[in-house]
């Protein structure tokens, strides 16, 4: 139960508005129950709910719209569900344009009602999650988002080190945040006002790369038209984060050895050292350690540069942070994009929470701003979802398959699905529930149904 979900009731049908009330105590903190529409606006005029479950019709001049228009009004993060007797079409899809979360005919399907307010109080908690990560405890992690235990550890590491002015290695596959988390580091240190200079140590020829660390004098090289300072020297008392540094050619990883243990640089072309006092981040894709023992990175140097290490685990195996990750590129790229999507479909989430995600975060993060872009309405839907993600489906630990599941039985594959994403989150019940969408005892009925 989230301590700080609340919610009200409105209904001039005293038993129905009760019965609602009962039916959703265990979600709340703290629920009002309002037997009448003006009133209703009255108490939402001093105080905001988390969500509003409201009756379309009322006797009066004051309907469910002016509820959800008034809820909206005073905290733009309130859900509202809609009952009504008489499901009008055209008045539910003005309710939903307006930002109704969903609506429920009369006699409300208690499943129904139970499974709408699961959803919206988990997406609450991963919102209040959410602040936790741009700033807990005075330390600002922008862009850096989940709350996995994996990602909980990381995020200790992270307010230990960050402080200090050790150096840090980051080894994790491409995709994963590590110049999110560098940054990240840096904007926690002692020299957050100082300048934060990435480099990608791949693709650079050893000349241009000595050149772009060290910088050069004029004539040094052909083209070499005039002194340039290189980037240890501009991020001086300020961070330098070197990128795929697993790629670096092994002279190349002498001469930046011998800069670090010196502090000091000397521009090419020049015969003048240069003092300076910069902190080291590393980043790489590979594994640092088994370079070693292959003779393709020094080992001096390795231990240089691995004052402090972290791994980044790749999005397959956080998939309880996939919803997080996905609220979060949402609000991102529709405040980058001015698009006004606001909110994604349940079965668009699922589809995405499920895929494998070989690009990491940066696939996900592309995928969200191009549903965005590419999005008619305000709302991410299965069609929004690009084809070559939206046609894979996975079929137990480690099998993917095309869209067509011709053949296969609907219990086959929700037994997969659970027993698939029990293994992902280390037969964490709570977790599972989460990934899948489903309530805890649904799960624990499926667990013991199928015999996982």
């Amino acid at each position: 139960m989230a301590e700080e979900f609340t919610i009200m009731i409105v209904d001039d049908e005293r038993n129905h508005a009760d019965g609602v009330a009962e039916l959703l105590e265990k979600y709340c903190a703290e629920s009002v129950v309002i037997y009448n529409a003006e009133k209703a606006l009255e108490t939402l005029e001093n105080q905001s709910f988390d969500l509003v479950v409201t009756d379309l019709k009322f006797d009066g001049a004051v309907d469910g719209l002016a509820i959800l228009q008034k809820a909206k009004s005073v905290n733009p993060e309130c859900e509202v569900i809609l009952m009504t007797a008489y499901a009008s079409v055209e008045t539910c899809k003005q309710a939903l344009k307006q930002g109704a979360y969903d609506y429920l005919k009369k006699p409300v399907s208690v499943s129904q009602l139970r499974t709408f307010v699961q959803q919206i109080k988990e997406k609450h908690t991963r919102e209040k999650s959410r602040v936790r990560n741009v700033a807990q405890d005075g330390f600002v992690f922008d862009g850096v988002t989940g709350s996995s235990q994996k990602m909980d550890r990381i995020f200790e590491i992270l307010k230990r080190v960050a402080p200090t002015d050790l150096p840090v290695l980051i080894e994790g596959e491409s995709g994963t945040g590590k110049e999110l988390i560098a940054a990240a580091i840096h904007k926690n240190s002692n020299r957050f006002n100082q300048p934060f200079k990435p480099v990608n140590c791949a693709g650079i020829t050893e000349s241009l790369l000595e050149s772009e660390l060290f910088g050069h004098t004029k004539g040094a090289f052909t083209g070499a038209t005039s002194d340039r300072k290189g980037l240890f020297e501009v991020a001086d008392k300020g961070t330098l984060f070197l990128d795929e540094i697993g790629d670096m050619p092994l002279n190349m990883q002498a001469k930046l050895l011998r800069a670090i243990e010196d502090g000091a640089i000397t521009p090419v072309g020049s015969n003048k050292s240069i003092l300076v006092d910069v902190r080291i981040i590393s980043a790489t894709n590979h594994n640092i350690a088994k370079l070693v023992k292959e003779g393709k990175f020094r080992q001096d140097l390795f231990f240089r540069i691995k004052g402090v290490s972290l791994t980044l685990p790749p999005l397959r195996q956080r998939p309880e942070d996939i919803r997080e990750l996905i609220s979060y590129f949402l609000r991102e790229a529709a405040q980058q994009t001015g698009c006004k999507v606001t909110d994604i479909s349940e079965e668009a989430e699922n589809i995405l929470v499920n895929y494998e995600w070989p690009g990491n975060i940066r696939q996900l993060r592309n995928c969200i701003r191009t549903m965005v872009v590419m999005c008619d309405g305000d709302k991410l839907d299965v069609k929004d979802i690009p084809p070559e993600i939206n046609q894979i489906r996975r079929l137990g630990p480690g099998r993917t398959t095309q869209a067509d599941l011709s053949g296969v039985s609907l219990d086959e594959l929700e037994k997969q699905a659970i027993a698939d994403t029990l293994a992902k989150t280390g037969n964490n019940r709570e977790k599972t529930a989460k990934v899948l969408g489903i309530g805890e005892r649904t799960l624990y009925r499926k667990i013991k149904e199928y015999g996982l």
